[in-house]
C-alpha cells in the first residue's frame, strides 16, 4: 500500500482540545472539498509505503500520530490504523466530516464544512471527540449542540486570511467570541501555531 503524502511534521498540536501536545502530523494529499482558507499545498506530494512511513516517524519521541489533510479518509483505512496501533501509536484524525471513519482511531476531531452537515449523524453514529467549526466573517454559525452527534468538546475557530492564511480574520474572531459568550457550552479554539509562528 502506498500513501500519497504532502508533509510529515513533528511539532505541537496548535488547535483544538489537544493544543500544546507533541505530535507527528502526517498530512495526506487529496481532498473532496476546496475550502478557500485551506493551508495545504496539494501539488506537493510523495509516495510512502506503511513501513517507510513508520521508519520516517519512529525517529521522533512522541507516539501521538495525527492524520490530517486534505481529507485523510480518502486514503486512511482501518488496516493503516491497525499497522500503526501495533507499533504503539495513539492516533487522531482531523476530518471535514463528509466521510465515515476507519476503525481503531483514538481521537476524532471534526471540522464540519457545509457539505457535511447532513452527513454527521450517519458518519459519526457514536459521536466524536471534538467538533471544531471554522468560522469566517460570513459563514453560518454552528447549530445547537442537541442537533449534533455527541462530542466531548464543541469549539469554534476563526479562520485565518491573507495570502498564506497567516492572520486571523478580525470579524470572524469577534463572531466567535460573541457566539461563545451567548452559548457557553462552546469554547474558542485559535490556531496557536499561526499566531506563534511555528509549523
Amino acid at each position: 500500500m502506498i500513501l500519497r503524502i504532502n508533509e510529515i511534521l513533528h511539532t505541537l498540536q496548535g488547535e483544538g482540545a489537544n493544543t500544546g501536545c507533541a505530535a507527528v502530523f502526517v498530512r495526506l494529499s487529496d481532498c473532496n472539498l476546496k475550502c478557500s482558507f485551506c493551508d495545504t499545498v496539494f501539488d506537493e506530494q510523495f509516495g510512502c509505503t506503511l513501513k517507510e512511513l513508520w521508519q520516517r516517524i519512529s525517529i521522533y519521541p512522541t507516539r501521538f500520530l495525527i492524520w490530517t489533510g486534505g481529507e485523510p479518509t480518502l486514503q486512511l483505512t482501518s488496516e493503516v490504523v491497525a499497522f500503526f496501533r501495533e507499533r504503539g501509536y495513539r492516533q487522531a484524525i482531523e476530518t471535514n466530516g463528509t466521510r465515515p471513519m476507519p476503525a481503531g482511531l483514538d481521537y476524532v476531531a471534526c471540522s464540519p464544512k457545509p457539505e457535511a452537515m447532513n452527513l454527521l449523524h450517519k458518519n459519526f453514529p457514536n459521536g466524536v471527540n471534538e467538533f471544531r467549526f471554522p468560522i469566517s466573517a460570513d459563514s453560518a454559525l454552528p447549530p445547537p449542540v442537541v442537533e449534533l452527534p455527541k462530542a466531548y468538546h464543541y469549539m469554534v475557530s476563526p479562520v485565518f486570511v491573507g495570502e498564506s492564511c497567516e492572520k486571523p480574520d478580525e470579524l470572524a474572531v469577534k463572531r466567535c467570541i460573541r457566539f461563545v459568550l451567548d452559548h457557553p457550552e462552546w469554547r474558542l479554539s485559535i490556531q496557536m501555531h499561526k499566531l506563534l509562528g511555528f509549523d
